[in-house]
């Protein structure tokens, strides 16, 4: 004879009669049939698990977890704050491998029907990464964000305002008046002579910038870049002053531009915008808007459009070309620069109109006759 087994249906009166009773007869019916209600037990516990495990939810989380060492921690933080707001409330809880199409757009329909354009993309896109995880991990067979590309209204081109170069010197004269923080007034200031985004002055570490050399630069890593590529900028002798008198009131070794109450955290997002309202430039110009006020000037001068674009960090087109970027056009961009730190001085009044021509024959010189 077999040894007797015993299955527990589980205690009073967290189980009540009635639902021990009902169990206990699913149990004869198992028994009747010629199975283990035990091994049935561990069968269904399994298959929950494997359900549980098998939801957008749960994938979406494996995704994101592995794009942790790929993305800057703003970014980080911005998708899984959308991806929570707009794509979990319907999809989190549904096993991956039954979601369908139209699941799927009635989701980022629903985005866009709040008007939010740019969101509703990013959703798509996000959704689509996810599933091509989980086709990947053989937890579901098919995509089917793959192909909803054209399904939503196409968001306008976000454009920041920028200064139109004539205003450049009142601005100038503002900034130098500016009464606020010292560290956002030098922030803005490096903006202005390196052509960087707003996060990579916010994010900028102390080790990137390489001063005591003949040559300067800042080296910004690619994962700091917003094409994931590394960015070399040389100084001009304008921004090392800069960074020379932000080193007397920063205290962080770490941030060049910290938090004013904490060193151990980055500028904030808005500081250098805030600063701007301040100085009356509400709705007039953003931060971001100085790289096209400086790309305009340049071009209007006859800069090399090329020499421009690798100062922007703008992406080359061409691939091999873009594998060995850092390298691109760096003497000619250390006179633009520099030639551009000058023309910020002269529109100061601390420099004349000859020693700024003379700065432009340098870059003749160089180019042969010509600026390009």
């Amino acid at each position: 004879m077999g040894k007797e087994k015993l299955l527990a249906i589980g205690v009073w009166p967290s189980v009540s009669l009635i639902e021990a009773r009902k169990i206990s007869n699913e149990y004869k019916l198992i028994l009747k049939s010629g199975n283990d209600p035990s091994v049935v037990k561990k069968n269904q516990k399994l298959t929950g698990h494997i359900l549980r495990s098998n939801t957008f939810g749960s994938i979406y989380e494996e995704w994101l977890e592995k794009k942790r060492q790929e993305w800057r921690p703003n970014y980080f933080d911005d998708v899984k704050r959308a991806i929570e707001i707009h794509l979990l409330p319907d999809l989190g809880e549904r096993p991956i491998d039954q979601i369908i199409p139209t699941e799927i757009i009635a989701v980022l329909k629903k985005i866009e029907d709040q008007g939010k354009y740019e969101a509703a993309h990013r959703a798509r896109q996000k959704c689509e990464a996810i599933f091509r995880y989980a086709v990947i991990s053989q937890r579901c067979v098919n995509n089917p964000a793959s192909n909803l590309k054209g399904i939503l209204i196409s968001p306008k081109k976000k454009r920041f305002n920028y200064l139109d170069p004539k205003d450049l010197p009142e601005f100038l004269i503002r900034l130098n008046e500016y009464d606020g923080s010292i560290i956002t007034k030098l922030a803005i200031r490096l903006v202005l002579l390196t052509f960087a985004r707003t996060a990579e002055i916010r994010f900028a570490n102390w080790n990137e910038f390489h001063l005591e050399t003949e040559e300067p630069i800042w080296r910004i890593p690619d994962e700091k870049m917003k094409m994931g590529l590394m960015h070399v900028v040389p100084l001009s002798s304008q921004a090392l002053e800069v960074l020379r008198e932000v080193r007397r009131f920063s205290q962080g070794d770490e941030y060049v531009f910290h938090q004013l109450n904490n060193p151990k955290k980055p500028m904030s997002e808005n500081t250098m915008l805030y600063a701007m309202y301040r100085m009356g430039y509400h709705s007039r110009a953003t931060v971001h808007g100085f790289r096209a006020t400086a790309s305009t000037l340049l071009h209007e001068r006859g800069h090399n459009p090329e020499v421009i674009d690798r100062m922007l960090s703008h992406k080359s087109k061409n691939k091999v070309r873009a594998a060995y970027n850092h390298a691109e056009y760096l003497g000619q961009r250390r006179l633009s620069l520099q030639w551009w730190a000058d023309y910020l001085d002269f529109l100061m009044g601390s420099k004349n109109k000859k020693e700024i021509l003379e700065e432009e024959g340098k870059l003749k010189m160089w180019y042969g006759g010509k600026i390009y």
